[in-house]
């Protein structure tokens, strides 16, 4: 049977599960945020996953999945949901986060002493193609800083400066810089960044991220101080991310970047234009913040005749 359009989703429960399983995924959100320290928009989007599966399997099967149904589940009825997700508009990316979805709250379940998911250890997840992040070159990178300040309120173009600024010069996620409160500044030779999962590390800050934030905040309006958010928008509230966007969306043109140049993208530029410069890898998967090194390779988008020029470069017996 077809997936429920999004339409009727909305009509159903908001947790259609049996009462076994509906206590089971609640103790498994508790643990993804308590324990494991998942951040809130990773677990929201595990938790949202595994509803819109059990949707699925409520019309497939035409009730509620309980522990003992996902046990029961066999290899067509899982194949039959991925192909109701790619009949439905699901790409291939969306459709492999369900496999990660449905193995994470497995071993949940197989942890807590319940059987898991039937056949699931035979569902394959769609490959997906990663994608290369496109860093700015330096000259654009520069040029973009400089673009940032122009605009029709001064402190709102020092404010954008400051915070692309900070996004290129420490390596954060726009998230991260965003969270910063006023406290945070002046920021010394290093400032405490909480990224993914509630991680903190310590990031070197370089004299022109913190002039520039220094000029921003004397230019602001809002006497800022203690817990107040360090970036703010028009109306003295913490900066939505989405007006960091617009900028970056507004500014792209005059450069003749396409629509990856992001602030994420600053991110990138961080940590390519170190490797460039000679930079090591497990130094710049520190400032990133990455649990995995691959991760950092994949940022920095470091091919294979780079590797190797490290490897004989740094390999005694090379």
């Amino acid at each position: 049977m077809a997936k429920p359009s999004r339409t009727d989703q909305s009509a159903l429960p908001l947790t259609p599960y049996a009462p076994d399983l509906a206590a089971v995924v609640a103790d498994w959100r508790r643990w993804m945020l308590d324990e494991r320290r998942l951040a809130d928009r990773t677990v929201a989007l595990y938790t949202d996953h595994f509803r819109q599966f059990a949707i699925f399997f409520t019309s497939h099967l035409g009730h509620a999945p309980s522990l003992a149904g996902l046990a029961a589940l066999q290899i067509g009825d899982l194949r039959a949901w991925q192909a109701a997700r790619h009949a439905s508009g699901h790409g291939s990316g969306s459709r492999a986060l369900g496999v990660t979805t449905l193995r994470a709250i497995d071993r949940f379940l197989r942890r807590c002493g319940h059987d898991g998911i039937g056949a699931l250890a035979a569902l394959r997840a769609p490959k997906v193609a990663k994608r290369a992040p496109r860093p700015l070159d330096v000259q654009d990178a520069s040029a973009l800083l400089d673009l940032a300040e122009d605009s029709h309120q001064p402190w709102i173009g020092l404010r954008d400066q400051a915070l692309f600024t900070l996004l290129y010069g420490c390596g954060l996620r726009l998230g991260e810089a965003l969270a910063l409160d006023r406290a945070a500044y002046p920021f010394g030779d290093s400032v405490r960044i909480t990224g993914k999962g509630r991680k903190q590390r310590l990031v070197p800050v370089l004299p022109v991220v913190s002039q520039s934030v220094g000029a921003y905040l004397a230019a602001c309006p809002y006497g800022l101080s203690g817990s107040d958010p360090l970036f703010i928008g028009a109306k003295g509230k913490r900066l939505n991310p989405g007006v960091a966007q617009k900028r970056m969306r507004d500014l792209r043109p005059m450069l003749g970047l396409d629509d990856r140049a992001t602030p994420h993208a600053l991110r990138h530029s961080f940590a390519t234009h170190l490797l460039g410069a000679g930079g090591d890898l497990r130094t710049i998967q520190e400032l990133l913040g990455h649990a995995s090194l691959s991760t950092t390779q994949r940022y920095t988008d470091v091919d294979q005749a780079r590797l190797l020029d490290v490897y004989r470069k740094a390999h005694p017996r090379a």
